[in-house]
Formats: C-alpha cells, structure tokens, sequence
C-alpha cells in the first residue's frame, strides 16, 4: 500500500515556499477470509510520529476500529490544488502524480492545468509560440508537453511548395515570424549581393514563395544574419555587401500595412563582420557574436542592442574570459536569459579548426561571464557523458522547452550523416550529449543561414543544394509535435 505526504516548507517570513511530496510504502497484513463484511483479524499498523501541523491526521473508519489517515491537502479546491501546487511542478511530474488517485487522475487531465504547468515549466513566451503555431486544431497541452518532453513524435518529412526565389542565390539568411518563413538578401551569380524579401505562409492550403514588396530595402548583402523581435519585426544585422563588411542594422515590420526597412543608427555599434551569429532576448534584445572582420580576424566578442530604449545603443558585454574567436559558429538562448554557443571555425593556435565546444552566458546575471561546458584547454573544461557532435560550422541548433538543445547539420568533415541529430540539456549537474533516432527523410544537408524554427516545434530547412544551386521548392521539416489533434 502507499499514500502520499505533502509537507509545506515556510520561509523566514513564516509563509509557505515549497511543498515537499513523499511517496510512502508500507506492508499490511490483510486477511481474505471466505466470509465478507467486517474483518475477524486487525490490520498491522506502522505507526508514524508527525508534528501537530501535519497535512497528515488519524480519522476513524466505519469498521471497527481500523484507523486510516487523511490528508488534508485533499480539503483543498480543485482550483487552489491546480494554481498554487500542481501548476509549479514539473511535466513529468503532473505525469506521476495522476497515479496516486483518481482525484489527481483527473486533474492530471484538465487542459488548463497543463497550459499552466507549460507556462511556468517553459516561460510565457515560448508558451505564446506554441499556442499559436498553426491555424488548424493543435494537440491539447498535456500531449504537447509529453511530446516536446520525449520527443516520441519527432519525425522528417519532405515537403514541396510553390512559387519561386528569383534570382537564384546562395548564402541568404531566413528566419520566421508566426508560420511564415521570410527570406532575406543572398549571393548572385558573379557575388552580386542581393537586398530582395521573399516569405512563404506555411499556414496557407498551397504554400509558395512570394516576392514582398518594400520600401527602402537595405543595401544587398550575403553572411548576415536575420532575426525576428517583438513577434513581427524583422531585423537585418551584418554581412558582406557590395563596399565590402557592414555592421548596420535594418529593421521591418512585416504586418504594417506598408512595410518599410528603416535603419537604426545604434551608437558604438560592433565591427564590420559577416558569419557572425545571432539570437534575441526577451523579444526586445538583438545578441551578437563572433564572426569575420576585415582581412579575416576571427572575432570573440558580444555584443547586446536593446530595442525597448527610444534610441538603441550597442553594449559589448564585459567577461574576464572569452572562448576561442570563431565563425559559423551557434548561440541559442535557453531557460531564460541564458545563451549557448556551439561549434563553428575556431581558433586554435595558428590553426582555424571546426570546433564542437561548448560555452555558455547567464545574461540575468549583474556581470555574465562565459563557462566552458566542454573543450580541451579551456578554463573549466569538462567532458559531458555520451557520443558528442563531430566538430562542424554552419549547424542548426534548436532550442527546446525546458532547456535542451538539438543540434545537427553543418559542414562535417568525413563521412559523419550531417542529419544526424545531438540533443544536449546544459541545465543537468552533468550535462550529457544523446543520439536522437529520428524516423523519416531527412535532407542531405541542413546549414544555419537556411534554416529556421517555426512555432517553436517545427524546423524546417531551405532547400536542397546542387553544386551551388539552390531548391528553394523543396523543403524539409522536421516536426517535433505531432501537428494535429
């Protein structure tokens, strides 16, 4: 037999902050003799010594004199078990509760209670994407939480749309905003730095690529990066154009009624680069780093714009230490306000290696400072358990809910599948790197500047490349939620 007992924590201000949850077994003697109703032999009893505030008291059966205990968590609401307990507590752990009764059996059903357990779990953000990743009917949260938790419903499939990306190009940059894949910029033939915008509506019945028209596009561009803030805004950092590195900043609101790209002029911006990498915080916040600047010096630095100020201004972020200046490399906000970096051509002594380290940023903190989770020589460094990336440049990476990172894609050297995907939980005491078998087709290759993560459960990457053309007709999604109810 087994009962649960939930103990409360108070804190300094005799309030409640924690509940402890202990699961306990005990042995009972009981006897099935052939005649039913009221028992010839008593039950064996461990008695348990308790505090006079216990959750737990003795209450008298009907039988006799056999004593069971209740628990007076049970005398709460619904409402109050679900928003002030249950809704703090892990997926996996809403999952194991609903065994302990039917009561919690039920609740552990109610769809409410998993959106909440979702939004405290993953933030209200990433929650807000999922909500609203498809027009269609979506699975309910309990089995979105088990799915993006397990990841039992990944798959690979190809897809093929319509419309078309003219002039042909590579090295462009795309991202999304909502289900709508935008694609900026590129290089044409001869070098020809191209400053076109392109967006394909996933959410229409036949997708295809259509040509936006904007008002004053920035200057034509290739190696830069693209990002999306504030839900619709896109923002254009970096590359190579026709004078050679940029480090300005473009901006456009996709959903006006007009969209125009209009520039911000931040003070103190970073140096000219290009294969830099890039992320946005809290929405509101463009994060650089790395990359290429003239002559090719690799750099190491990052840098924070913030766009909820009337008139942004760059801020390279202080740190005693610095990984290794690289290019091609990933950084990926998890858990917050926290970035990981991954990867890319790094330095390494006069040599410049494909790199499979990894570091990473706590941004919330007053002075973020780089940790070396893994590479050999680095302040700190560790060895993670499991079979690690090989070293490449150019990757994905796939942020998840609750933490975890997905990598896979990129130039590989050697006859590594770059389809094969890496999961990594920086969050663990000791993080792990683990193989995810995927089923499905797989594209043959999946670069960084050409894929993007949509509703935050879907990533889907451009094309399929030939040589040194481009099928922007064929994509691949690899779906980490199963799409519909």
């Amino acid at each position: 037999m087994n009962r649960l007992q939930i103990t409360p924590i108070f804190g300094d201000d005799d309030t409640i902050t924690h509940f402890i949850g202990i699961e306990l077994f005990t042995e009972v003697d009981i006897d099935l003799g052939p005649l039913p109703g009221a028992l010839t032999k008593e039950s064996k009893k461990i008695i348990h010594s308790v505090p006079d505030n216990s959750f737990f008291r003795p209450l008298l059966s009907g039988h006799g004199h056999i004593c069971r205990e209740f628990c007076a968590l049970f005398q709460l609401s619904d409402e109050v078990l679900c928003q002030k307990i249950l809704s703090r507590l892990a997926p996996r752990d809403i999952a194991s509760i609903g065994s302990v009764c039917k009561r919690l059996y039920e609740l552990s059903k109610n769809e409410v209670l998993w959106k909440m357990v979702c939004q405290c779990a993953w933030g209200s953000e990433t929650t807000r994407v999922l909500e609203t990743v498809s027009g269609k009917k979506r699975v309910g949260w309990g089995r979105l939480a088990r799915e993006l938790t397990t990841l039992e419903a990944a798959a690979w499939r190809k897809l093929t749309v319509g419309g078309a990306v003219e002039p042909s190009r590579c090295n462009f940059s795309a991202c999304a905003v909502g289900n709508r894949v935008v694609l900026f910029g590129g290089e044409g033939v001869n070098m020809q730095p191209m400053n076109d915008t392109f967006v394909l509506d996933l959410n229409a019945s036949k997708p295809e690529w259509r040509h936006i028209k904007v008002s004053s596009p920035p200057p034509g561009r290739w190696g830069h990066t693209l990002s999306c803030l504030n839900g619709s805004w896109l923002v254009v950092f970096g590359g190579c154009g026709r004078q050679g590195l940029l480090n300005d900043v473009f901006v456009l609101d996709l959903d006006a009624k007009h969209p125009t790209w209009r520039e911000v002029s931040g003070l103190t911006p970073p140096l000219p680069r290009s294969w830099h990498s890039s992320c946005t915080l809290d929405g509101t916040k463009l994060v650089v780093s790395g990359g290429c600047a003239d002559s090719g010096v690799l750099l190491s630095d990052t840098f924070l714009l913030d766009f909820t100020i009337e008139k942004p201004v760059w801020r390279e972020i202080p740190v005693r230490w610095k990984p290794p200046s690289r290019l091609g490399h990933t950084i990926t906000v998890y858990d917050g306000r926290k970035i990981l970096m991954f990867g890319g051509l790094a330095k390494s002594g006069p040599l410049r290696l494909r790199s499979s380290d990894v570091f990473t940023m706590d941004l919330s903190e007053e002075e973020p400072q780089w940790r070396c989770i893994t590479g050999s020589g680095m302040p700190g460094a560790g060895n993670p358990a499991g079979i690690a990336p090989p070293p490449r440049l150019d990757h994905v990476a796939v942020s998840l809910p609750g933490g975890r990172i997905l990598i896979f894609g990129g130039s590989v050297a050697g006859l590594h599948s770059a389809s094969q995907l890496y999961q990594l939980d920086p969050t663990e005491e000791k993080p792990t790197w683990r193989i995810l078998n995927v089923p499905g087709r797989p594209p043959r290759f999946a670069w960084g500047h050409s894929t993007c993560v949509v509703g935050g459960s879907r990533a889907i990457v451009l094309g399929a490349q030939t040589g040194e053309e481009w099928m922007l007709s064929e994509l691949h999604e690899l779906s980490l939620a199963s799409p519909v109810i």
